[in-house]
């Protein structure tokens, strides 16, 4: 309940402060590129749920008809996508998502439903607690679409190596979530993207 009242209380302070830059980051998508200012993913959630995961676009319009996991130097990533991908900017709708009830601040990153399928009985556990905007797997592989751009195949890598090991990482996480490690989760985000 504690972890549910700091959600919702940053996450609408969070909105409020961040509104200027709301406005910006729409005005420069919508000058980019033609298309909607967001876009939604269904992703599932807590319980297996599913639920419609809110970014700003940072792809072109016609860009969710290609791969499901973005690759290096993705050529359908706009102009203002590469910057707000770099600096996180597109996940602050999430907040959106937090105060819904579909999200937490901290926890696994929910997956689309064609990897989750892949899950085993073990991995489905990450499936106990909400999703997050960010967690300790995030951090870490907060270079991913770098990684993957560096494999022969991307897709197998993601399947068999990358997501295998985001997955115990958040089942870690899931065994001693609480309020302090999620505060010290949110201060080591804001670290990795201010030293990107």
């Amino acid at each position: 309940m504690l972890k549910r009242i700091f959600d919702i209380t940053a996450s609408s302070v969070g909105l409020l402060i961040l509104s200027p830059l709301f406005i910006v980051v729409a005005i420069w998508i919508k000058g980019d590129s033609r298309g909607p200012v967001f876009y939604r993913q269904i992703r599932v959630g807590r319980g297996g749920r599913d639920f419609g995961l809110l970014k700003f676009r940072s792809m072109r319009a016609d860009g969710s008809t290609g791969p499901l996991i973005t690759i290096g130097e993705d050529p359908r990533i706009t102009r203002s996508g590469h910057f707000i991908r770099k600096y996180k900017l597109d996940e602050l709708p999430q907040l959106i998502n937090v105060i819904k009830g579909d999200m937490s601040l901290v926890g696994p990153r929910p997956e689309v439903r064609h990897y989750v399928d892949m899950y085993t009985p073990e991995q489905m556990h990450v499936l106990d607690v909400r999703p997050g905007i960010t967690s300790l797997a995030s951090i870490k592989y907060c270079d991913e679409s770098e990684v993957l751009a560096q494999a022969e195949d991307p897709e197998r890598t993601y399947i068999e190596k990358i997501m295998p090991e985001k997955i115990a990482i958040d089942l870690e996480y899931v065994k001693h979530a609480g309020l302090l490690y999620d505060l010290r989760l949110i201060l080591g985000t804001l670290a990795a993207i201010v030293n990107k």
